[in-house]
């Protein structure tokens, strides 16, 4: 079948289609919103959730095409695809920039994680948003956040993953602050844009230091010899760059902790729910918050020559991971404490980057884009029916109204919480190892408390929403509903994923045949990912149950409490006042940067660049002064034209004799 598809159409065609059909959505999309828009109609939800839908499920199924192809193709080898260029984007004297596609191992997870779970979160919100007056606007803005974020797990340089960068900053903006007609929600989209322009800034640099310093090297003359930002030829050079790489690298994670939410650039991810919940689901599960994870894996190679930069990226992750998750203990706001999970478990990838396993990182990526999305979209089937509440403390009881929704947020909290079978058991597992193995005793016990942590905020939130007795009014209990089929579709999808999506992970010390570590080898080297191994079942087994039990201890433990004895977590807040009030109000972060950095950058901008710079030296004597003079002179010219001839005259004749003056003298 594939060998008769592809007499019709190379698979390099179909490569370029996977990125291009969401953008083609995004395009159509958003010219028939404007157009309705310009006639005061309504946009068809059929014809937009037809183009918004179909052509990510279609890119989905392209890149299923694409991975059978190269398995299938590569038997024995790499599954390794480039596309090779386009066109020639940048040509100058001394650097090419070619626009091309490069599929690996590591862009085969990528791009199927990316249009799989993205194309689940489309069809949901075809319900979830079925009632808004901007539907087609709002698939507009989805179809090019996923072209942006296809663009940047699937580019081939440095410069085409900096583009996708860029672009999912950008819808991040626009979905987050969707409905920007409140000033709040207009204010988080505008916070998340800023926050992530800080950390770019540390990517470009970073960016600038591969180019000077690979440009200033005679290079070997190849074929590429002035494409200083393809991966290929970085990783080939990377040899030039170890004087440097520690610079280089600190810079670019600098980008990472901006785009992934790492201290100290987290605080904009909290408050980006603010935009509709399937947004929430998209941006913290499978897309933009992995795309630094995404960043480091794909340069591995030029961060294990710098020790430094590795061990800054494991304490970052570390400490982010066990941050959030002591923040995730006190919210209340089902949406905020999804958020502060997210930044945990990125901390966790980015403690597995930092210790080498870089497989592992993009294991728990894999597993936590499943239960991730299906705990957001899951609790977004409860803010539906709940007509848009989001306090877990007016909740309860819910799961004799909504089974479907709160048995598979039940597989979601297990999958996060490494309980087995599910699958953040064997990512979570799979990271506290390696961290282990590799003699970074100080960071698995960080990472082994932060489990637990993580077990208790989960299960609090399980307990509270949808166990125990309801705690709203009977009027509002009677209005609970499940949600439509479009929506519990895909929370039992995502839950099958959340169940059997770490499998592929098993490790050998539990019978498995590591599958997936693996696979990924062939990007990341198999001494990286695997050596010495083999020596440690019998530890692996060992610390492996006792994580187990650990986070199944206080999985129990949360859910009796929250859902059986509510009044006990408020005698303990009220002992413990000051504590409590630290973590509920976020270790007061986000005031300590207003009162550091933001007055004082307002009042400045206000006082000195506005007030002085700006209104009196550029308008008062640039623009205005420039006027003045302009009408000076007019006054000047003005006053010689008094129409008397013989003052005419005499201005003629003291004007030739002026030339003949110069001329003789």
């Amino acid at each position: 079948m594939l060998r008769t598809l592809y007499q019709y159409i190379a698979p390099q065609t179909l490569a370029w289609l996977i990125v291009a059909l969401p953008l083609a959505g995004a395009t159509i999309n958003g010219f028939y919103s404007l157009v309705a828009s310009r006639f005061h109609k309504h946009a068809s939800h059929s014809f937009t959730s037809l183009i918004g839908c179909g052509l990510p499920v279609l890119s989905f199924v392209i890149s299923l095409l694409i991975f059978v192809t190269l398995i299938g193709f590569s038997a024995g080898q790499d599954p390794t695809m480039i596309t090779g260029p386009l066109f020639q984007w940048v040509v100058t004297g001394n650097l090419t920039i070619d626009l091309g596609l490069k599929f690996d191992q590591l862009s085969l997870v990528m791009v199927l994680i990316v249009t799989g779970v993205g194309s689940l979160i489309h069809i949901y919100s075809m319900g979830y948003m079925g009632h808004d007056e901007g539907y087609a606007r709002y698939f507009s803005y989805l179809n090019l956040f996923l072209f942006f974020m296809l663009l940047l797990v699937l580019g081939d340089s440095l410069v085409l993953l900096f583009v996708g960068w860029e672009g999912v900053g950008l819808c991040s903006y626009l979905l987050i602050g969707f409905w920007f007609e409140d000033p709040t929600k207009a204010a988080a989209g505008k916070k998340a844009f800023i926050v992530n322009r800080i950390g770019d800034a540390g990517f470009l640099l970073g960016m600038f230091f591969i180019y000077a310093t690979l440009s200033s090297h005679n290079l070997p003359p190849t074929e590429h010899q002035y494409n200083f930002f393809n991966f290929e030829v970085i990783k080939h050079h990377s040899a030039y760059l170890m004087p440097v790489a520690t610079p280089i690298c600190l810079l670019l994670f600098l980008g990472a902790c901006g785009k992934s939410a790492q201290i100290p650039l987290y605080v904009w991810l909290p408050d980006a729910m603010a935009g509709p919940t399937p947004v929430s689901a998209l941006i913290h599960a499978a897309t933009m918050v992995t795309a630094g994870i995404y960043m480091i894996a794909r340069l591995n190679f030029l961060y294990v020559l710098s020790p430094t930069a590795m061990q800054v990226v494991a304490w970052i992750g570390a400490i982010t991971a066990i941050f959030a998750a002591t923040i995730g203990l006190t919210q209340t706001d089902i949406k905020k404490v999804l958020a502060y999970s997210t930044i945990s478990q990125l901390g966790y990838m980015f403690l597995a980057l930092g210790v080498g396993a870089f497989s592992a990182a993009i294991f728990h990526l894999m597993t936590h884009a499943f239960f991730k999305a299906l705990l957001f979209l899951g609790a977004g089937s409860v803010i539906h029916a709940m007509g848009g509440e989001q306090d877990i403390r007016n909740f309860g009881g819910l799961k004799e109204k909504m089974p479907i929704t709160a048995w598979t947020f039940v597989i979601g909290a297990a999958a996060i919480s490494g309980i087995f079978p599910f699958a953040g058991f064997f990512s979570k597992d799979a990271i506290l190892w390696h961290t282990f193995h590799g003699g970074h005793i100080s960071l698995w016990l960080i990472g082994f408390v932060g489990a637990g942590l993580t077990a208790f905020y989960m299960f609090r939130l399980v307990g509270m929403t949808f166990f125990g007795q309801p705690q709203m009014g009977r009027g509002e209990w009677q209005k609970v509903h499940e949600s439509p089929p479009s929506m519990g579709f895909v929370l039992l999808f995502l839950g099958v994923l959340s169940v059997i999506g770490g499998w592929v992970g098993i490790p050998e010390a539990f019978g498995g045949g590591d599958h997936f570590h693996h696979w990924l080898s062939g990007v990341f080297g198999k001494m990286v990912v695997h050596e010495g191994m083999e020596e440690g079942h019998a530890a692996e087994i060992i610390l492996t149950v006792v994580s187990l039990l650990w986070s199944l201890h206080f999985a129990i433990l949360a859910s009796v409490i929250y859902a059986q004895r509510r009044e006990w977590p408020t005698k303990m807040a009220e002992k413990f006042q000051f504590l409590y009030k630290l973590i509920f109000n976020k270790y007061w972060i986000d005031e300590l940067y207003d009162f550091i950095i933001v007055r004082p950058l307002v009042t400045l901008s206000e006082k000195v660049f506005w007030g002085v710079i700006d209104a009196k030296v550029i308008d008062q004597y640039g623009v205005h002064g420039a006027g003045r003079l302009m009408i000076f002179w007019n006054r000047c010219v003005t006053a010689v034209q008094t129409g008397v001839v013989q003052q005419y005259l005499l201005f003629f004749v003291i004007g030739v004799v002026l030339i003949l003056w110069g001329f003789v003298f």
